[in-house]
């Protein structure tokens, strides 16, 4: 039977947002500590799950206490619960991305921040030949699942060094290449959940092992790992 998550994990994160402060979280601390360890075995049959076609090599779950010191915002707590599965292996690229957050749930995957040599390796590959990506863009699941990748996060012009004419211009000026897809409450409360999270994490893997061997080879195609 698959690990579900509980509707206490919503309502105590739904009143956290309401009750920011450490006084309310110190109250509500063994309900905390309760949602933690079900969010904790929800993460690791995703990642048991994951490894049965993929190589993880390690389950990070985001700390609850929020980094202030630089932020307007004071609040000292998300509310939400994210965590990320890292794949293992220089020659695999790309991470997948869970967060649950009452009616902001969603799965994401890709390549959020890439180096700027990874960037700048990455625009080269689409100069040169956008034919693969956009296969693995155009597929039908893949499209449905997610649409593409998120246009927010584009610079307003060609890069340095590229055409803005190019046929290819509308990936190269892309900064990340990531998608998204959202999850109702309702679904993340259901017992096939963790089924739903497979299936969209298992819909990146072409895409992952395209990307990765775009950023572990060379644009003559000769591998850069020793």
């Amino acid at each position: 039977m698959n690990p579900i998550i509980p509707k206490s994990v919503l309502d105590f994160l739904t009143q956290l947002k309401e009750n920011n402060h450490k006084d309310w979280m110190t109250e509500h601390k063994k309900q905390y500590q309760a949602n933690e360890k079900a969010l904790k075995q929800f993460y690791a049959a995703v990642a048991y799950r994951l490894n049965e076609k993929d190589e993880i090599e390690k389950t990070k779950v985001f700390r609850i206490n929020r980094d202030i010191r630089f932020s307007n915002d004071k609040t000292p707590y998300n509310v939400h619960r994210s965590a990320s599965f890292s794949r293992a292996g220089a020659h695999r690229r790309g991470g997948y991305y869970l967060r649950i957050e009452p009616g902001k749930s969603a799965m994401g995957g890709g390549f959020f921040s890439p180096e700027p040599v990874d960037l700048l390796r990455i625009r080269k590959e689409f100069d040169i030949d956008d034919e693969y990506i956009r296969k693995i863009l155009e597929d039908k699941e893949f499209k449905k699942a997610f649409g593409g990748f998120n246009q927010e996060y584009q610079v307003k012009t060609a890069p340095k060094g590229f055409s803005k004419d190019h046929q290819a211009i509308d990936l190269i000026k892309n900064k990340a290449f990531f998608v998204t897809h959202a999850f109702t409450d309702e679904e993340v409360l259901a017992d096939d959940f963790l089924d739903k999270v497979v299936y969209h994490f298992e819909l990146l893997r072409p895409f992952f092992d395209y990307m990765s061997d775009v950023l572990t080879t060379d644009l003559n195609g000769e591998s850069l790992l020793v």
